[in-house]
């Protein structure tokens, strides 16, 4: 009796389960099959290329990816303003030794970090001092006075999660020159943020501080970091020439781009899905991050294909200005808050299109057992890493409203090679992989319609 009893009480649950795991395959079965995630990309990166925020290429990206999403037929497509900072380039960054007793004049491969103020065709010229971080150059004090300023901190090569060593070295790129200037300091240049030695330089935000002079910032190649190190030990009088042509312009009118499933049951409850739709001005912003926009609006689309109505509203949310002021995630969570919206979850992805491994999530307790929950439903498509803490830049204003917020989690081994680089094209994301992706974000946001969050 016992017996019968155990079996009738598991059976529900069994077929429950089962039905789970038909609709997750259908979803891979139609994204790996006839997906639009990767045409929909090669769009981006060739007709449109790169987005910095208040540029024509951001405009644009704007236009056609409303364009996209009305096509598909969601239910609501529309334009959410936001005012975001315009910095331009404005020319060649030139950063140059030019004493060099070994090699002479020797011309560095560099890039100017986003949001700087350059040096104009004047340039700057003075004795570099190198320093391994933050924490050296403070020690060395106003002994920096009147110098260049070479960040050198390399990512800890022994972290195997690439992330984890970005963000451990990433803080001398974003304000090292704040903090430089502080000391009296004319110009820094920071070695990229890239775990391998190669000749692409990165660019990248970084932010100064008020009341302290806007001095130069330029990042160089990892190859060249390493070699300006070793001329730095046999001379070190060494002198370099920085030359930059940034400048920060008005604030522009730019927009998010909202496309929305309306839900049948619980309508109230939202599931925002999506990327940053902006990009910085080299390359063309294909891992970072168009492979993530295109993702979340595929979404949707397979919503639409399989012929699925959502319980819950989803939206594909193409963020704003991620890269130079997160203006668009910013402005996105205070009108949900102005309108009392209620985000069970959102999920950005954002860490390039390479294969997906799992979720990082940040939440309360009961929502991330939640989605640790469906790890029986997703482990057989390799998304094995639940537990990671995480979520992502644009969603995370959306946490003090108790939103569970939700990271795609691919492998991080390849991601720094192309990260704010002009490597970052089109040609380097490998279809299989972004289409996984896709899928799996899918998945997630079908789980999440079909049981919430709690």
């Amino acid at each position: 009796m016992k017996k019968m009893l155990w079996i009738f009480l598991f059976l529900p649950m069994l077929s429950y389960g089962q039905d789970h795991g038909l609709q997750v395959k259908k979803i891979y079965d139609a994204e790996l099959s006839s997906g639009h995630t990767y045409e929909n990309l090669r769009y981006l990166c060739k007709e449109i290329g790169n987005r910095l925020s208040g540029s024509p290429g951001a405009a644009a990206a704007v236009e056609w990816t409303k364009q996209l999403m009305e096509s598909y037929g969601f239910d609501t497509v529309y334009l959410q303003p936001v005012m975001v900072p315009h910095w331009e380039r404005g020319g060649n960054d030139v950063v140059r030794v030019v004493n060099s007793i070994k090699y002479g004049t020797i011309s560095l491969t560099a890039l100017a970090l986003g949001n700087t103020q350059g040096t104009g065709a004047k340039g700057v010229t003075g004795q570099v001092v190198e320093v391994r971080g933050l924490s050296e150059l403070q020690a060395l004090g106003s002994r920096v006075n009147g110098k260049i300023v070479f960040f050198n901190g390399p990512m800890d090569p022994t972290m195997v999660d690439a992330f984890a060593a970005y963000s451990r070295a990433v803080g001398q790129r974003s304000s090292g020159a704040a903090e430089a200037a502080k000391l009296g300091a004319i110009g820094t240049i920071v070695r990229s943020m890239n775990n391998q030695i190669d000749d692409f330089a990165h660019t990248g935000n970084q932010r100064y501080s008020p009341n302290v002079p806007t001095i130069p910032a330029i990042a160089i190649s990892t190859q060249d970091a390493e070699l300006l190190s070793d001329l730095l030990e046999d001379q070190l009088d060494l002198q370099l020439y920085l030359e930059s042509n940034g400048e920060m312009k008005s604030e522009k009118l730019s927009y998010n781009v909202v496309g929305e499933l309306r839900g049948t049951e619980k309508p109230e409850e939202i599931i925002a899905v999506g990327g940053h739709l902006d990009s910085w001005d080299v390359g063309e912003g294909a891992h970072d991050d168009g492979a993530g926009c295109m993702q979340g609006i595929e979404v949707l689309r397979l919503y639409k294909q399989l012929e699925w109505k959502p319980k819950r509203t989803l939206r594909a949310v193409m963020w704003m200005n991620e890269e130079n002021g997160l203006r668009g995630g910013q402005e996105y969570a205070r009108v949900a808050k102005e309108r009392g919206e209620k985000h069970i979850a959102a999920i950005e992805s954002d860490s390039g299109g390479f294969l997906p491994i799992g979720f990082s999530s940040t939440g309360t307790e009961a929502q991330r057992a939640k989605l640790v929950s469906w790890a029986g439903l997703l482990r057989p498509y390799q998304l094995w890493n639940l537990q990671k803490p995480g979520g992502g830049a644009d969603i995370g204003p959306l946490r003090d409203q108790g939103t569970l917020l939700i990271g795609l989690l691919p492998d991080s081994q390849r991601y720094f090679r192309y990260h704010h680089t002009a490597a970052d094209v089109f040609e380097v994301v490998d279809r299989r992989e972004l289409e996984l992706g896709a899928a799996a974000m899918a998945a997630l946001v079908y789980l999440i319609d079909r049981e919430g969050v709690n």
